[in-house]
């Protein structure tokens, strides 16, 4: 089975684990970039990833607290 390049928000939310309210305001925050094809709004999957790689990359309270 070949995965979809693009996945509608309640995909992508789905797929990061988190709420459809969530996903949107990280949307409007420019944290998740998407993609308009006509009226439809999509994620591609790679802006998952990026926004995922994004936060592996910023240093957390845990980090320091060792």
């Amino acid at each position: 089975m070949n995965p979809r390049e693009l996945l509608t928000i309640e995909e992508a939310a789905q797929r990061l684990g988190i709420g459809r309210t969530t996903m949107y305001a990280l949307i409007k925050a420019g944290q998740i970039r998407t993609v308009t094809i006509g009226r439809l709004r999509r994620v591609p999957t790679f802006c998952l990833d990026e926004y995922v790689q994004h936060l592996l990359a910023e240093p957390t309270p845990l980090d320091s607290a060792a």
